[in-house]
């Protein structure tokens, strides 16, 4: 199994991070100084493209809201987008999606922010 990445990809006026592979506990503490890179870049508009996730826990989840947390303290808005079915019920069934807004396409989420 290939370790979980964050990809980035600047575009229009957004940072698109396309995340990959699983996001669990064992996995946690690969991601999180990824994500913490990808937030000191400094960027405005931060898209969190989640297609390419396999799993996603409740570890996995708290990575998200960590994330989320860090990117609103510094003033940058982070949205999520392509989340697969089983990632989107948990965000709903947690109530996280009334926190992290979740566009269909990374093309709808740059759109929000004058891609």
């Amino acid at each position: 199994m290939a370790d979980p990445s964050v990809e980035t990809i600047a575009s229009g006026r957004c940072l698109v991070a396309r995340v990959s592979g699983e996001m669990d506990y064992v996995t946690d503490p690969v991601l999180r100084p990824q994500f913490k890179e990808l937030l000191s870049r400094g960027d405005r508009f931060i898209v969190l493209d989640l297609s390419d996730v396999s799993f996603c826990d409740s570890a996995g989840l708290n990575v998200l809201l960590g994330v989320w947390r860090q990117a609103d303290a510094s003033g940058a808005v982070l949205v999520l987008a392509c989340v697969p079915e089983p990632l989107r019920r948990i965000l709903d069934m947690t109530g996280v999606d009334q926190l992290l807004r979740v566009y269909d396409t990374v093309t709808d989420a740059e759109a929000v922010f004058g891609g």
